[in-house]
């Protein structure tokens, strides 16, 4: 579920409102970037799967959203775009995931930086807490800092009760 229902999501077509927080396509950032950056509101952009972030450039940090949309869930870029965005990118901002995403995946995107949902169906906060307390332990490293559970076994290993 959106984190700011403030954002108003527009089609490549539509009128740029004279004021408020917005949505657009990278087409349309890409042809509209000093006009959409001089309104001084909030901007949010919306990534395709097939749309790499590093396409916007140093633009990113200008950003108070991004929308990384999931055609379908058995396509993975979104996972690798999130994580890109907040490691070598350092992506600050909101980060949020939209389209065809399984209950199962939502653990997944939080561990890579994914602030929130805007998916068909609703997902509460209580619904999204429940899924990530079902993973319980980590094994890869990531960027939400968890510890993995090589970790926790090399303190038991080193631990004065061992």
């Amino acid at each position: 579920m959106p984190a700011d229902g403030v954002f108003v999501t527009l089609a490549d077509a539509d009128p740029l409102p004279a004021e408020g927080p917005v949505i657009v396509s990278l087409k349309r950032f890409q042809n509209e970037r000093d006009l959409l950056l001089a309104r001084g509101d909030r901007l949010g952009l919306r990534l395709d799967a097939s749309e790499s972030p590093e396409l916007v450039g140093d633009d990113i940090h200008k950003l108070a959203l991004i929308v990384l949309h999931v055609p379908y869930f058995r396509d993975g870029r979104a996972f690798s775009w999130a994580r890109l965005l907040r490691t070598r990118l350092g992506y600050k901002g909101e980060l949020r995931v939209s389209g065809h995403v399984l209950r199962d995946q939502i653990t997944f995107y939080a561990r890579v930086g994914v602030d929130s949902f805007d998916l068909p169906r609703p997902v509460t906060e209580a619904d999204i807490a429940a899924v990530r307390a079902e993973m319980s332990n980590v094994y890869q490293p990531s960027v939400d800092g968890r510890e993995t559970i090589w970790d926790l076994r090399a303190k038991l290993r080193h631990s004065p009760a061992s």
